[in-house]
């Protein structure tokens, strides 16, 4: 009988549990020569010196050296880096002398300038060598803002240590001091029963609430209050106002949460683009509307919409009642009056109205008949080509700053526009119109819903946003209207 070759199953047992171990090891050896293998990558590839991506800031394979010949496996297309943006500079806050400082409408730089037209109180930045490098205190024993509404009638005397309004406009009841708290009632020079009375007046002969008016713009602003109660009529104004002698004017309509800027008419323009307001006013702002070739009125007319309207109360308005409270002759302010009623008319604007303290006037829908009166009226001409839409540091025109062609004298040029709150998500006729380059009714569709999820979410992470902690807010970009609302 042949003798069995099989082994054993002890043995094959032993022989596959030798194999096992076998593949186990070499498996193992692999795992940790990769892992070394990868950190010593790492390592090497994350310590550059900033010399060093500076000279490698450039990819260059054609000029290859003695020193590149060999296989190189490191990252060349790294963005060159100088020795200071490497560093970290500490800033510290600065004197409390500057709690207060704005720096391109500073007082002492001021003062180099012209003071025709007002020219000193026009924006005038500091140079890069004189750029502050440290941080803005905020004035000793800063309080947070009251919560929006409240902030629209308090504000905190410690945020803005300026007296000066209360007394100077007690009368007018501007301001008033209660206490640790400034109060506004709401009062203006014009308005001495209050911004709410005023705009009731204005409401009577404009339509305020039914949407067709949703942008203002208010030249000399004092407080801002009839901005701040324009508000509550969904009317979305925007003040301004110089840095002069009643200085906290601007920042006393900020710590209430009501947009405004620091601003003057004088030789550039107001920086908004053209067509960009339904509604503008003057209460007693003493601004020339009648000199300088009309250039400050003309101003006017190119910021606002075709068919806006221009309100006007104070000097001259009513100047048979007044003139003596104004320490002006009545021939002075009579002719004042004739001259702005003559320049408003060679703009093509319609006086709609003149009732008690107010003037309002409307500008035409389109210059079709405007282009035809140019026959009549030579002056002031229409502009040939102004860059209307550009504002910043752009010198004012003594030219009518043309509006878009029409096919029939009753089209509003440029498109009519949506009541509000439609007009939020509607495309806007510049868009629709392609008159914006690189923009669509698509981009801008996408754009709102994206601006939408975004204002949504920030919400979320910041749940004090929705409750009125929040109210001055300034972005580098369009937010959407939500975070507005």
């Amino acid at each position: 009988m042949a003798k069995d070759s099989h082994p054993s199953p002890k043995i094959q047992a032993d022989q596959r549990n030798m194999r096992i171990a076998s593949i186990l090891l070499v498996i193992a050896l692999c795992s940790i020569s990769y892992i070394i293998g990868a950190w010593q990558g790492t390592a090497s590839s994350t310590v550059i010196t900033p010399s060093k991506v500076t000279k490698s800031s450039q990819c260059r394979p054609d000029k290859a050296t003695s020193e590149t010949k060999g296989l190189d496996f490191q990252a060349h297309h790294q963005v060159g880096l100088n020795e200071s943006s490497v560093k970290t500079e500490a800033f510290f806050p600065c004197d409390l002398k500057f709690s207060e400082y704005t720096p391109c409408q500073d007082p002492r730089r001021a003062r180099k300038f012209e003071k025709t037209m007002l020219k000193y109180r026009e924006r005038h930045c500091p140079k890069k060598e004189e750029f502050l490098r440290c941080l803005i205190p905020a004035p000793p024993n800063y309080k947070n803002p009251f919560s929006w509404p409240q902030s629209r009638d308090y504000a905190w005397y410690d945020n803005i240590p300026h007296r000066e309004l209360s007394i100077e406009k007690a009368v007018q009841n501007w301001i008033q001091v209660d206490g640790k708290r400034f109060r506004f009632p709401g009062g203006g020079t014009m308005f001495p029963r209050g911004a709410d009375a005023y705009i009731d007046d204005i409401n009577k002969l404009l339509p305020l609430t039914d949407g067709s008016i949703r942008t203002a713009l208010d030249t000399g602003c004092g407080v801002a209050s009839w901005g701040a109660y324009l508000l509550k009529r969904d009317i979305l104004m925007m003040s301004f106002a110089p840095r002069d002698s009643h200085e906290a004017q601007v920042q006393f309509a900020l710590e209430r949460g009501v947009p405004a800027m620091i601003g003057i008419i004088a030789t550039e323009r107001i920086p908004y683009p053209a067509r960009a307001f339904d509604m503008a006013h003057c209460s007693r702002c003493l601004i020339p509307w009648n000199k300088h070739d009309g250039m400050y009125l003309i101003e006017v007319d190119r910021v606002l919409r075709p068919g806006g309207y221009w309100i006007l109360s104070g000097p001259p308005i009513r100047w048979k009642q007044y003139y003596k409270g104004w320490q002006r002759t009545e021939e002075d302010l009579k002719q004042e009056q004739d001259e702005i009623e003559d320049l408003a008319s060679r703009l093509c604007w319609k006086k709609v109205v003149e009732e008690g303290d107010l003037a309002i006037w409307q500008k035409p829908i389109n210059h079709a008949e405007c282009i035809k009166d140019r026959n009549i009226h030579r002056d002031p001409p229409i502009c040939d080509n102004n860059d209307p839409d550009s504002a910043w540091y752009k010198k004012m025109d003594t030219c009518i700053t043309s509006l878009p062609e029409v096919n029939s004298p009753t089209d509003t040029a440029g498109g009519a526009l949506e009541k509000w709150p439609q007009r939020a998500t509607s495309v806007p006729p510049r868009i629709s119109t392609g008159s914006v380059p690189g923009f669509t009714p698509k981009i801008f569709h996408d754009d709102t819903k994206l601006w939408e999820e975004r204002v949504n979410y920030y919400k979320k992470l910041i749940p004090p946003l929705a409750k009125g902690r929040f109210r001055n807010i300034m972005g580098a970009v369009w937010m959407g209207w939500e975070l507005g609302e």
